[in-house]
């Protein structure tokens, strides 16, 4: 059987384990990993001995995956360097409040972009999977498809079929009209908000225990806009200029 290739599509794909508990699944990744031969595993705050015995029996020949997998203590460190986030969610209620793209959907999206130099996939925890908090760092949230009284997938049988789906880009669809990526990175827009939050605090628009939520649905819409890099660092400095000037108004 073809060994399905990911090197061939304009992307260099992530997948992102946070916070995984069973060495079983971690193995099965880092197989599927080789067979669709994706570019790294990173694993951010492990709950299980991702180099025990299991892990390596299930991994096959997808042990160098493990072996050169990159340990992270934090999301956000995870995607420092990625251009375009994406994180999967299974959660019934989650997508009824939430703009949610399918994974068909969002397969097509990608195949807009010229190039993705850095493509994260985000995938959460085995009981849980992701919370509110981590999937606001991702451009876009999609979920697979599932019977509805039954919504939720094993971990590795998740990315499995994400990175089927994904590997049906082919070099035909590269050869298509494109457009340029230049959304404004996960990791600038924790940054970014990191001032916000400083500005909306020091000016009573939000008290402490109203933060998050608003905050929360600010991020969204950023997210949602698609947002360029040189829009959200004119909106920084702008945020930056404020709270120095509020800092320093006895000063002026």
């Amino acid at each position: 059987m073809r060994k399905l290739n990911l090197k061939e599509t304009n992307f260099n794909l992530k997948i992102i384990l946070v916070e995984p508990s069973g060495p079983l699944n971690v193995g099965s990744i880092a197989r599927l990993c080789s067979n669709f031969n994706v570019d790294q595993l990173r694993i951010v705050s492990p709950k299980c001995d991702i180099y025990s015995l299991e892990t390596k029996k299930m991994a096959l020949k997808g042990i160098k995956f493990i072996k050169e997998s990159n340990i992270y203590e934090s999301l956000i460190d995870s995607i420092s360097d990625c251009d375009l986030v994406l994180a999967t969610c299974g959660r019934i209620h989650y997508q009824k409040d939430h703009n949610q793209d399918s994974l068909e959907n969002i397969s097509t999206w990608i195949r807009n972009f010229k190039e993705v130099k850095n493509l994260a996939i985000l995938f959460g925890r085995e009981d849980r999977g992701l919370t509110n908090r981590e999937l606001l760092m991702a451009h876009k949230v999609f979920n697979i498809n599932t019977h509805i009284n039954f919504p939720s997938l094993n971990l590795s049988h998740a990315v499995s079929i994400v990175l089927y789906e994904l590997s049906k880009i082919t070099k035909a669809d590269n050869m298509l009209p494109k457009k340029d990526l230049d959304f404004a990175t996960s990791k600038q827009i924790e940054d970014s908000f990191l001032e916000i939050e400083k500005l909306l605090l020091k000016t009573g628009y939000v008290l402490p225990h109203t933060l998050n939520a608003k905050i929360s649905k600010f991020k969204k819409y950023i997210y949602r806009s698609e947002t360029s890099k040189h829009e959200l660092d004119t909106l920084r400095g702008i945020v930056h200029q404020i709270n120095w000037a509020l800092d320093n108004r006895n000063k002026i």
